[in-house]
């Protein structure tokens, strides 16, 4: 019976459930309790959604940044709306030579960009800016990120909540006074409040 049992598990057409996600750690102990495997979810989309940039949702992730470019891994920025300011990143301890810039004007290349780094399994993670997206075009995204074992990051305006979404997690973000509140859409749920101590500085983007 044991036999007969083993031989059935091992066909490649029996599913037996989804793995466990892999994780890195944000950092902020607070905001891991809440987050499921708690921390980022690698080879996966982390769909963070904002009132409007710079209230602080560069310095939530820059710590996994950093290490991750510690550990030799590309950081690829895929359009991003302003230039990475060199100086800043070299203070969150990001290596500045396994930092990517793709510039990408038009949509369908951002898309294509974003898609190709997170495939690639050479990147890390791959921050991507993104607006209007169609439903196939983030299911691509999500799809690539699996293969590539990527840490996927959309940033994209807050009226984009209501939307589905394939992201294996979704933020919503906002500057409070003296921190930065960080709501989880999808994902295990719940709020948290991020100190300005514990961010490093004021709620402003790096």
């Amino acid at each position: 019976m044991n036999s007969a049992l083993d031989t059935l598990r091992q066909h490649p057409a029996l599913w037996g459930g989804q793995k466990e996600r892999e994780t890195l750690s944000t950092a902020f102990p607070a905001l891991d309790d809440l987050l499921p495997g708690g921390g980022w979810p690698l080879g996966a989309l982390t769909e963070i959604l904002l009132p409007r940039e710079g209230v602080g949702e560069l310095r939530l992730i820059m710590p996994a940044l950093a290490r991750l470019s510690r550990e030799g891994r590309w950081l690829a920025w895929v359009a991003p709306p302003h230039l990475p300011y060199a100086p800043a990143l070299a203070a969150w301890e990001v290596r500045l030579s396994r930092v990517l810039l793709v510039q990408a004007p038009v949509a369908s290349d951002r898309l294509w960009a974003a898609e190709q780094a997170l495939r690639s399994g050479a990147c890390g993670a791959v921050l991507t800016w993104l607006q209007e997206c169609e439903d196939r075009a983030l299911r691509r995204l999500q799809l690539a990120a699996e293969r590539g074992s990527c840490w996927g990051i959309l940033f994209r305006p807050l009226r984009f909540a209501d939307r589905p979404s394939p992201a294996a997690l979704r933020l919503q973000m906002g500057a409070e006074p003296g921190g930065l509140a960080v709501q989880i859409l999808k994902g295990r749920g719940g709020r948290v409040k991020l100190r300005s101590e514990e961010l490093g500085v004021k709620s402003e983007s790096a």
